[in-house]
């Protein structure tokens, strides 16, 4: 076949999409995946992605692999972050766009509204080795048994740290680890500069409400059950983490205090909360590693895997994903651009890409954000020299602990309702508007009524 120019296209999609109809998806399950797909055939056709964009060069090295491997296809980006409710206005309107990057967390939702296609026949035709896959990332993108999406990413936490300040209050990366409950309040209360309420120096960022999950799994309980169905959000291990990680931020004036500190920071350059010796310790996702490297390479930092109360590493990971849109037109070149993207190869030439980037910066090469591809990670962290100082060889090392070590909340038809749940009943506890046992009850029925209602219209629909 004759090769076309390669040619990527930012679209900016008008605001004032009607939205109409969207609570209720497209009002049917997601069928049975009956497309044909043959590994071996040329593709051709548009294909436009809705919520990626080819930002730095993880992405375009990747995307250069696709060409390679698909020439004849016109590739659309739809710039900006994946909108749900256009997204679901656009499938409703039998004008999806032929492939679909969101969140993990997202999956379960968009399945069971018929918006996206199971990948029985993508998987088999395009010969996709799922065991390549971090279990934890692939469940997440699994609904009622069947694979609705290929993950991505893996985003998880590790325990970030000022090293003087542990160290100036006679405390190691072991105080506020997670491990020792007692320890990390012990540490906040050391650690925190707070005179006549005017707070200066945070001891201890617990990071509510996005990390209840991580907190209550370190207390030994899931806020969801494994199959999705049964919440757990009131049990006693919830309240009870819910309550430690509160006193975490009444120790420090509150959480309106440490909040409007913390967003006063110079977050993402060289004034940034650790290089300023103004936060001891907080869980934070792995990506800011290389800011803080950046920016603040002399910062006195100390890493740490989050530990559960028993002294395990712990991570909760979520991350992003694709997935075939219902009625895609060129569904054959969206599965294997799914394919090539994943894979380890397309990995391998990312991270060759930042090595690069980064020896012409004469910095050392730290590998890539944890991706959901535990094979491209064993050689991405084989790629690592030797020649990387601490504190950043620590935290490489604690990124991919943290990645073997990562659960996920299970896929489900509520995922945004049970989500806005939890999170909801969270906040009321921050704003001072309930008690933790009475807000997480509160989160309880409204999130068990919103699975309830969610999985009984898919079980009709699929039975």
């Amino acid at each position: 076949m004759k090769r076309t120019p390669w040619r990527w296209t930012a679209l900016t999609v008008a605001a004032g999409l009607a939205l109409a109809g969207c609570a209720t998806g497209t009002g049917g399950s997601g069928g049975d995946d009956d497309t044909e797909y043959d590994s071996g055939a040329e593709l051709s056709g548009e294909l436009s992605i809705m919520g990626f964009g080819a930002g730095d060069e993880v992405a375009t090295a990747r995307l250069d692999r696709v060409e390679e491997q698909m020439p004849e296809v016109d590739v659309t980006l739809i710039e900006g972050d994946l909108d749900i409710q256009q997204f679901l206005s656009a499938v409703a309107a039998g004008d999806p766009p032929e492939l679909v990057y969101a969140n993990r967390d997202q999956i379960g939702t968009f399945a069971s509204r018929g918006a996206i296609i199971p990948l029985d026949s993508c998987i088999e035709g395009e010969g996709i080795d799922t065991s390549q896959y971090l279990d934890s990332a692939l469940e997440q993108v699994t609904f009622d048994d069947q694979i609705y999406a290929i993950p991505e990413f893996n985003g998880l936490a590790i325990t970030m740290a000022n090293s003087e300040l542990l160290s100036a209050a006679g405390l190691t990366i072991d105080d506020v680890n997670g491990s020792d409950w007692d320890a990390v309040t012990a540490a906040t209360e050391a650690m925190m500069v707070n005179d006549g309420g005017s707070l200066s120096v945070i001891g201890f960022d617990s990071k509510l409400p996005e990390f209840l999950p991580l907190w209550a799994r370190a207390n030994g309980v899931d806020l969801l059950s494994e199959d999705g169905r049964t919440a757990h959000i009131d049990d006693p291990a919830v309240v009870e983490a819910l309550e430690w990680a509160v006193n975490v931020y009444d120790l420090q004036g509150g959480f309106g205090a440490v909040k409007a500190y913390r967003d006063s920071a110079d977050f993402f350059g060289e004034g940034n909360q650790f290089a300023t010796d103004v936060l001891g310790a907080m869980p934070m996702e792995t990506w800011y590693v290389n800011v803080l490297q950046d920016v603040s390479p002399d910062a006195p930092m100390v890493f740490d895997t989050v530990h559960d109360r028993e002294g395990d590493p712990l991570a909760y990971g979520s991350g992003s994903s694709w997935a075939i849109p219902a009625d895609s037109t060129n569904p054959e070149a969206a599965c294997r651009y799914m394919k090539v993207m994943t894979e380890a190869d397309s990995w391998m030439a990312a991270a060759q890409a930042r090595a690069d980037i980064r020896a012409e910066e004469g910095q050392p090469f730290t590998g890539l954000q944890p991706t959901a591809n535990t094979e491209a990670d064993a050689a991405i962290r084989d790629m690592i020299g030797d020649d990387v100082p601490e504190p950043w060889a620590s935290a490489i090392d604690a990124a991919y602990t943290a990645n073997d070590n990562s659960f996920s909340l299970p896929a489900n038809p509520a995922d945004a309702e049970f989500k806005s749940a939890w999170q909801d009943a969270v906040n009321r506890v921050l704003n001072g508007q309930a008690e933790p046992q009475e807000s997480l009850e509160q989160g309880q029925e409204e999130a068990q009524e919103a699975l309830d209602q969610a999985w009984a219209t898919w079980d009709e629909q699929e039975g």
